[in-house]
């Protein structure tokens, strides 16, 4: 079945859009603090439709995702209760309460992993906001943890150019098809 195939083609022709860089800043400013999509599923394939931009697309997400996790900063340190039942709606209450914790132990390596992994980072930009985290550390360790994250992943698809591309297109239906998998497998396994 090739329910994949016809997806990525998709998402390659929006990923060459005359739109697709700002909504690349949306998706990644928003998703430092309330939404759950991660950039990376726009910078990959917009890198590979135009490698050229690289180094630009990976500078832009990251500096957008900073400046979303302040807003996140700032929805923690000031804003914690109204946010409180999203997070237990969402089921990211035992995340933060972990988040919280790694805060009190490692500091400033905690911002920088969950920028780098894909750990959802919102929880820790908010987080870091209830801890009342130094602002200055706050952004450094964000900085340096999506930067080297986004940057990774620009230099993978800039690096794989057309010819990944066209092998992506190649194998995009098994590669979906085996994370699907994957996930409903980890789904019985983890509930």
């Amino acid at each position: 079945m090739r329910l994949f195939s016809g997806l990525y083609a998709q998402v390659m022709i929006w990923a060459r859009h005359k739109y697709a860089t700002y909504w690349l800043a949306l998706v990644s400013f928003t998703e430092s603090s309330c939404f759950l999509v991660p950039p990376d599923v726009m910078l990959a394939p917009m890198t590979l439709a135009r490698p050229e931009r690289a180094w630009f697309l990976a500078a832009l997400t990251t500096v957008t995702s900073v400046l979303g996790g302040l807003l996140g900063y700032l929805i923690g340190l000031f804003a914690f209760n109204m946010v409180e039942p999203w997070l237990v709606s969402l089921g990211y209450m035992d995340a933060y309460t972990h988040a919280a914790e790694w805060f009190h132990e490692w500091g400033i390596w905690a911002i920088f992993l969950a920028g780098f992994t894909p750990i959802p980072f919102k929880i820790f930009t908010i987080a870091a906001g209830v801890a009342s985290m130094a602002l200055l550390p706050f952004i450094f360790g964000s900085l340096v943890g999506r930067g080297m994250r986004f940057f990774l992943v620009a230099a993978l698809m800039r690096w794989g150019g057309a010819e990944l591309e066209s092998k992506l297109h190649l194998w995009i239906d098994r590669i979906g098809w085996f994370t699907v998998l994957a996930l409903v497998i980890g789904y019985f396994i983890f509930i």
